[in-house]
C-alpha cells in the first residue's frame, strides 16, 4: 500500500506505533481529526489495497460487516441527497509502526458510523475499539438492496429477554424507556445517546447494571454465550477463539443490562459488559429516534423507515484498553505498545471514585423503590449517586477530547 503512495501520501499514513493519534478516531459524518489518508481523495489502486489490508485482519464475516457499513453510509448519502459527504468512502486510514511477526503495529479505519481499530503484538491481534453503525440498517433500493446490518445482534437481544422469566427480566431492565423520567441528567449523551464506550472514553471506568450470567437459567446463558460471540466474530479464527475462550472463563462475572422496550417493533438499548469485554447496542427507529446531531440532514426523509442501529465493543487490551467494570480485581494484560499511553487518558475524579466505592447491590432499583419515585440503576446506593457518575463521565469525555487536541501534532493544511 505504501508503495501506491507518494511520499506526502506515505508520511500522512504512516505514525509510530505509540503515536497519539490512536485515540482521535471518531465517528461523525465530519471529520474531526485529519489523521491518516481519506480514502475518498485516493486513487482506486489505494483504496483496493487500503481494503484488503483491512479484509486480511478480518474474519469474512467480519469484513462483510465492515463493508455493508461503508456501502449503506453512500446509500444514505444518495437517499438525503448528501452524495458529497456520505459516501462509500468517506473514511480516514491510518498505520501504526511496520508490519512485523514480533513487534507491535497496526491499523486505524474511522469515518461516519464506522471506526475498527486493530493492533498485532507478536502475533496476537486485538480489534479494540470497534464503533459499527447503520443508518438504516437496510439498503432497500438499487443494486444493493437488501444488505442489512445487526440483524442477528438485534434477534438475539431480543430472545435473551423473552427466554428470562419475569422478575429476572425485571432485574435486567434498568429504565422502561429509552428517555425515561428516572434517567439522571447527562444519561442519554448528545452525542453519544446512551453509548458509554464510543470515541474519547479510553480506559474509562462504568459500574455494571443489570442481571449477571451467574444469575440466569441455562437457556438465556445460551444466548448470551451467541450473543456475545455475534460480537467477537469480526475476529479471524484464532484470534476469536482464543477471545471466547477468554470471555468463557469470565462469563459468570458477565453484566446484561437494558433500556426501552423488548416486543417486536420495540426501541431498545442493551449492553455486555464483562472485565475482558463491553459491548452496546442501541435500536431506534424513525420517527421516535432522539434528536441526533447525525441526525439533521437525515430524519426528514420518510424513506429512512428501517431501524437506526450502532455497535460498540471494546477488549480487554488493545489501542486504547477497555472499558473495567467498577468492582473487578486484578490488572489487565498491557500491550507494550500501549504501556507508555496510560497516562494519556485523565483519571477518573476522585468524587467519582466515591461514588463507585458508594455502589452497593442491595434493594437499590426495586419495582417498589420505582413505584415510590426513589429508584437508582441496580447496584448504586442512591440516585444522587448515579447522577454524579454522569457529571464526571461528561467532564471526563470533554477533559479527553481537550487533551487529544493539545497534544495533537501540527498538521500542513
Amino acid at each position: 500500500m505504501t508503495a501506491a503512495l507518494d511520499e506526502d501520501g506515505r508520511t500522512k499514513l504512516s505514525h509510530p506505533v505509540d503515536a497519539i493519534e490512536w485515540q482521535t478516531w471518531s465517528n461523525p459524518e465530519f471529520p474531526q481529526f485529519d489523521t491518516g489518508i481519506r480514502l475518498e481523495f485516493q486513487p482506486p489502486e489505494v483504496r483496493e489495497r487500503a481494503l484488503a489490508l483491512i479484509e486480511a485482519s478480518l474474519s469474512p464475516d467480519g469484513f462483510r460487516l465492515v463493508r455493508d457499513m461503508m456501502l449503506i453510509n453512500g446509500f444514505l448519502g444518495e437517499v438525503v441527497g448528501l452524495e458529497t459527504i456520505l459516501i462509500e468512502f468517506s473514511y480516514n486510514f491510518a498505520l501504526y509502526g511496520s508490519p512485523d511477526l514480533v513487534e507491535p503495529w497496526g491499523r486505524q479505519l474511522f469515518g461516519h458510523h464506522c471506526a475498527v481499530n486493530c493492533l498485532v503484538v507478536e502475533g496476537r491481534m486485538v480489534l479494540s475499539p470497534v464503533f459499527l453503525g447503520a443508518e438504516p440498517n437496510e439498503i432497500d433500493a438499487g443494486p444493493r438492496a437488501g444488505t442489512a446490518a445487526f440483524t442477528d445482534r438485534i434477534r438475539l437481544g431480543t430472545d435473551l429477554m423473552a427466554a428470562l422469566p419475569p422478575d429476572l427480566r425485571a432485574a435486567t431492565t434498568v429504565y422502561r424507556r429509552m428517555a425515561d423520567p428516572e434517567m439522571p441528567p447527562g444519561r442519554v449523551h448528545p452525542g453519544d445517546e446512551r453509548h458509554l464506550a464510543g470515541a474519547f472514553q479510553d480506559n474509562r471506568v462504568i459500574p455494571v447494571e443489570g442481571l449477571r450470567a451467574a444469575d440466569m437459567p441455562e437457556r438465556p446463558r445460551r444466548i448470551l454465550r451467541e450473543l456475545v460471540e455475534s460480537f467477537v466474530s469480526l475476529l479471524p479464527d484464532g484470534p476469536c477463539t482464543a477471545r471466547m475462550r477468554e470471555i468463557r472463563d469470565h462469563l459468570d462475572a458477565t453484566w446484561f443490562s437494558w433500556i426501552g422496550g423488548h416486543a417486536a417493533g420495540d426501541v431498545f438499548y442493551y449492553r455486555i459488559q464483562s472485565p475482558v469485554l463491553t459491548a452496546e447496542l442501541p435500536r431506534l427507529r424513525h420517527p421516535e429516534a432522539l434528536p441526533h446531531p447525525h441526525r439533521g440532514p437525515h430524519s426528514p426523509r420518510k424513506r429512512l423507515r428501517p431501524r437506526l442501529a450502532g455497535t460498540t465493543v471494546r477488549l480487554s487490551s488493545g489501542p486504547s484498553m477497555s472499558l473495567r467494570p467498577s468492582g473487578t480485581s486484578g490488572t489487565r494484560p498491557t500491550p507494550r505498545s500501549t504501556a507508555s499511553r496510560a497516562s494519556w487518558s485523565p483519571a477518573v475524579s476522585s468524587r467519582a471514585r466515591r461514588c463507585l466505592a458508594a455502589r452497593t447491590r442491595g434493594s437499590a432499583g426495586t419495582a417498589s423503590q420505582r413505584q415510590a419515585g426513589t429508584s437508582c440503576a441496580p447496584g448504586w446506593a442512591s440516585p444522587e449517586a448515579h447522577a454524579r457518575f454522569h457529571e464526571d463521565a461528561e467532564a471526563l469525555y470533554e477533559k479527553q477530547r481537550e487533551d487529544i487536541l493539545a497534544r495533537r501534532l501540527p498538521v500542513d493544511k
